[in-house]
């Protein structure tokens, strides 16, 4: 019987108090880190270089100002709230696991050209586990298909019909492909509610890479059964135990970042939360009367079906008077991430690609003050890149000319600037890190003080290298797109693979080169000065031994055997993620992968 609750809207009286003391004290940061700036460049007076400089420099304030504020807040609450989830998802702290679940769930598994048999192995642990707690008829999955190759559509559909009929008469499974992906996943779904929406409640949305506890999805479908006001809800997306080096040190570091980060925007986000497109349930009937995507015209910067659609159909919901919360919990809500260094950077410049077309939809009527900043805050996380690049070329070719870095920066404001910003880009790893270290508990299910602390400085580096090269990344993206030439939207590469030095060559030669000027300037001019633009530059010289050694399989293998970057799910792994039998999770035991 499917639920029939009558949406309460939203109170018109959102936390106003919060967002004034968040933006009051970003706005305050952001004016004393230019100020502090200004200063520390008017070491010969102040030119219209440095002019250029401070302009640059304030382009990369907002993101790291923002994360800054928000990892301080999440670390408060995860400090000192009996239940940080419940502080920032009031629902949250309602329900307690055993309320009937009387609504129906469409579970939609989007998929595009990916293997089946990995797709079953992710979703047939989760069905078990429906089907085990006797739920299964209040759910069915739909696997929703935009394969265009038909031999390997054929082999979807010998390979869903068989899983369809394994589970005849516990749980219902179907399989529907389309043979022009129109509007790709956005356009996917909303084929799905063209066909299918009225017969359900709720749908839970997952990736070909998704993976999901029974007891997450059942606690979703509960605090919406509760919520009739709730149109979206996110769950925390963590990566899952990986054998890619890189993966391996990428998803720790995500995991470091993620929770403090999360629970600090939305203590002040509150009902205008984030949605990431998986791995997270929404309310059907009000996505099908309010979601349609727009599509943009041919002048816009880049036309057609929005690409980046998740954080869209988020504004589009909370302006209908639905609320958007983010469940800042882990453990249980699991993805892939890229397996190497070439597939994160197409992966980054897909993303860059679609949260560009925001700039054509901050101005949609009647949407949220908040959901403005968030489309804002989704573009500023690519914007800041070219300013990083501006102050390596720039700075690099100011100081090379004044033949000493004190011609140019009061050396003490510099350093302080330098720590300021160091403390600020790791803040929200910094406030989880002090929270492991202080839960004697998880600080051993992270594999304890030594190893995490190992994983810490290893991470910390590593994503040094990887901030600045993507800095350069997105900047030569941005100059592709001015240029006419936007990226593909192809499927990803999902498994582990090495990385040939002749690949890694042709694809970060022009990074490498980048890498080299600058620093190469300053050898012959003031060395001294290296150390400081290697934080920008070192990503993109070294770029190309980065790709082949982090793809290394026995580099990878031999990070899990030492613990570098332990996550809890290798040696406590929930069920669904056990019966995957995941080669990070049996070398992490001393089993053969």
């Amino acid at each position: 019987m499917l639920e029939r609750h009558t949406p309460e809207l939203v109170s018109d009286a959102p936390p106003t108090a919060r967002r004034i003391v968040f933006f009051t004290l970003v706005g305050l940061t952001i004016m004393a880190m230019i100020g502090l700036m200004a200063s520390a460049l008017s070491a010969g007076g102040f030119s219209p270089i440095d002019l250029l400089l401070v302009a640059l420099f304030t382009i990369t304030l907002p993101w790291l100002v923002i994360g800054f504020w928000n990892a301080t807040i999440g670390l408060v609450i995860m400090r000192f709230s009996p239940d940080p989830a419940a502080a920032v998802t009031p629902a949250a702290g309602r329900v307690h696991g055993h309320e009937p679940i009387v609504s129906s769930t469409a579970i939609l598994v989007c998929i595009r050209n990916e293997p089946p048999e990995r797709v079953i192995r992710h979703i047939a642990p989760m069905i078990e586990g429906l089907v085990a707690r006797g739920v299964g008829p209040q759910f069915h999955v739909y696997v929703l298909s935009d394969t265009a190759d038909l031999a390997h559509a054929a082999i979807e559909t010998r390979r869903f019909s068989e899983l369809a009929r394994a589970w005849h008469g516990r749980m219902t499974i179907s399989y529907r492909r389309r043979e022009i992906n129109t509007g790709f996943k956005a356009g996917n779904i909303r084929d799905f509610c063209e066909r299918w929406g009225h017969l359900h409640d709720y749908a839970l949305v997952l990736d070909a890479d998704s993976l999901m506890t029974a007891d997450s999805v059942l606690r979703l479908v509960r605090i919406m059964q509760i919520s009739p006001q709730l149109g979206i809800l996110q769950s925390l997306v963590i990566g899952m135990p990986s054998t890619s080096a890189f993966a391996r040190i990428f998803q720790f570091g995500m995991r470091l970042g993620m929770r403090s980060f999360t629970t600090g925007s939305a203590w002040w986000q509150g009902d205008c939360g984030p949605y990431w497109g998986h791995n997270a349930i929404l309310r059907i009937a009000p996505f099908m009367k309010h979601c349609d995507l727009p599509v943009l015209g041919e002048g816009a910067l880049i036309g057609g079906h929005v690409l980046s659609h998740d954080q869209v159909e988020a504004v589009l919901m909370r302006r209908a008077g639905y609320e958007v919360r983010v469940l800042a919990e882990e453990g249980e809500s699991f993805e892939q991430n890229p397996p190497t260094l070439i597939e994160f950077v197409r992966r980054d410049s897909r993303w860059c690609q679609g949260n560009m077309q925001y700039w054509h939809l901050l101005t949609m009527p009647g949407i949220k003050a908040i959901s403005r900043y968030q489309l804002t805050f989704a573009l500023l996380m690519f914007l800041g890149s070219p300013g990083w690049i501006g102050l390596l070329l720039l700075g690099s070719a100011v100081v090379a000319a004044a033949g000493s870095g004190q011609a140019v920066i009061h050396a003490d404001l510099g350093h302080l600037v330098l720590a300021l910003v160091l403390l600020m880009w790791y803040a929200p790893k910094v406030a989880t890190v002090i929270d492991i270290l202080l839960r004697p508990e998880l600080r051993s299910r992270f594999g304890g003080g030594i190893r995490f602390t190992a994983g810490v400085v290893t991470e910390v580096i590593v994503s040094q290298l990887l901030n600045s090269l993507m800095w350069l990344a997105h900047t030569f993206y941005f100059a592709r797109l001015l240029s006419g030439r936007p990226v593909g939207w192809g499927a990803q590469a999902r498994d582990d693979h090495q990385v040939p030095w002749s690949l890694a060559a042709r694809q970060f030669w022009l990074h490498t080169l980048f890498g080299a000027v600058p620093l190469g300037l300053l050898a012959l001019t003031v060395p001294a000065a290296i150390p400081y633009f290697f934080l920008i530059a070192g990503g993109p010289l070294l770029s190309i031994p980065f790709a082949v050694l982090s793809a290394s399989p026995a580099l990878g293998h031999a990070l899990v055997r030492i613990g570098l970057g332990r996550l809890p799910e290798e040696t406590a792994p929930p069920r669904e993620m056990a019966a995957l039998a995941l080669p990070a999770i049996e070398l992490a035991n001393g089993r053969p992968a």
